[in-house]
């Protein structure tokens, strides 16, 4: 009797050990999550006098289920060469983001969709899954390690400083950048994390070559483009030399009214009304744009590692940016239900044709690596991921919910789909380093 009572309190207390073990264990999950909260960055004071609520609205899509076979293993690196990074599909991340629009600072206005109102948020919770392989997202620490007495450079246009953005957002989670260089419109800046001695540059070149360029910041023109277009703009050739690693890209300017200079001499123009000047594709500007951009590369001595970012499609319906269009999507769409077409195929296509001859030559001349960063058809996929309205703070505010407000279905908000363009570019800078 007495070594049956023995028995039953010590199989007591094996019970209450392991209920204690198993509740401790819940615990510490929770506190540890990184499940992201967002809140709009508006202070209380802030908030009253706007009469706008700092929690997080409802939202439209709920976040994705998250779907056990496609749990992938964070940690891994693929080391299969042979995938194809750019083939994939978008697939629910359920932990959301590594930062909110309230642990970074360097979000501009017009990508802050979730201080603007957005009221969904469905759109942060998806990543980027190459087929065939596992894409680990950027881990900043180990980034910023790599980058150690380093350089990067993001040569373009607007699209390039989303990108800047996007990649500071993430690496101010290891160390806060700090300005350390602007010209006066805050085009051109640079920034620097001081414990690594690493320095992130945006250059604004949207043109490449030589431009001059008479349009305010609201994208308002005075007068047309003009563009010589076998002259690398010394905003970056200048800069060339102090470059380690450089993202480089074309884009949307190409679209706009211009005319174009080969030797100092008018080769013709798009969108202008001078019958005495010959009518040129833009298409065929764009060429000789990369055609000179990517002989300079290849001349120079000096040899930085460069990505060639492919172009980003907008994804406005029932119209353009003028004149009504809107991105209200709340989901990807899947790769069989969209195909890219009409400009954005012109320029992919010119793009494609000319990175394939020049990564030939570059090949024989230099080096460092020169590879294409090819995020167009990812992009696509991806017409929830724009701020649409919410390009400006509280847009329907005072109007009646049908109101025609412009629009941007071009850039991307952060947090949003472009932080996986950085998953992708650390990728790729492992596999050169290996």
């Amino acid at each position: 009797m007495k070594q049956f009572y023995t028995k039953n309190i010590f199989s007591s207390v094996l019970v209450k050990f392991a209920v204690c073990s198993l509740l401790l264990a819940i615990s510490y999950r929770l506190l540890s999550s990184s499940f992201v909260q967002f809140s709009l960055v508006v202070s209380d004071d802030e908030a009253a006098a706007l009469g706008v609520s700092t929690s997080l609205p409802p939202p439209q899509a709920e976040p994705p289920q998250f779907i056990d076979d496609l749990l992938l293993n964070l940690d891994y690196t693929s080391r299969n060469e042979s995938c194809d990074l750019f083939n994939g599909d978008w697939v629910p991340e359920p932990d959301g983001p590594f930062y909110t629009n309230s642990s970074c600072r360097t979000i501009e206005a017009p990508q802050n969709c979730m201080k603007n109102g957005r009221p969904d948020s469905g759109y942060v919770y998806w990543r980027w899954k190459p087929e065939g392989c596992s894409l680990p997202r950027l881990h900043a620490k180990r980034f910023l390690e790599m980058m150690r007495d380093k350089s990067l450079a993001f040569i373009g246009d607007s699209i390039m400083r989303n990108h800047v953005q996007s990649l500071l957002c993430i690496l101010s989670q290891a160390e806060e950048p700090v300005v350390v260089y602007h010209d006066e419109p805050y085009k051109n800046r640079r920034w620097s994390f001081a414990s690594y001695n690493f320095t992130v540059s945006v250059v604004w070149a949207p043109l490449l070559t030589k431009a001059s360029i008479f349009e305010n910041d609201n994208g308002v023109s005075s007068g047309i483009i003009q563009l010589h277009v076998d002259e690398p703009n010394t905003i970056w050739t200048d800069q060339y030399v102090d470059f380690d690693y450089v993202v480089i890209g074309g884009g949307k300017w190409f679209l706009k009214y211009t005319i174009y200079y080969e030797n100092n001499t008018i080769l013709g123009c798009h969108g202008c009304h001078d019958s005495n000047i010959t009518k040129v594709g833009f298409q065929n500007a764009y060429r000789k744009a990369l055609n000179s951009t990517f002989k300079f590369i290849s001349e120079a001595k000096h040899k930085p590692y460069i990505l060639f970012r492919t172009i980003t499609p907008d994804h406005f319906e029932n119209g353009e940016w003028f004149s009504g269009g809107y991105c209200n999507r709340t989901e990807p769409f899947k790769v069989d239900e969209v195909e890219i077409r009409d400009l954005n195929e012109i320029m992919r296509s010119v793009e494609l044709e000319e990175f394939q001859w020049a990564s030939e030559i570059v090949s024989k001349n230099r080096v460092g690596g020169f590879e294409l960063l090819d995020t167009t058809m990812l992009s696509l996929l991806r017409p929830d991921g724009h701020p649409g309205a919410y390009m400006t703070f509280q847009p329907y505010e005072g109007k009646d919910k049908h109101a025609k407000i412009q629009n941007d279905c071009l850039h991307w908000c952060l947090p949003g789909p472009i932080d996986s363009w950085n998953d992708l570019m650390m990728e790729m800078l492992l596999r050169y380093q290996r």
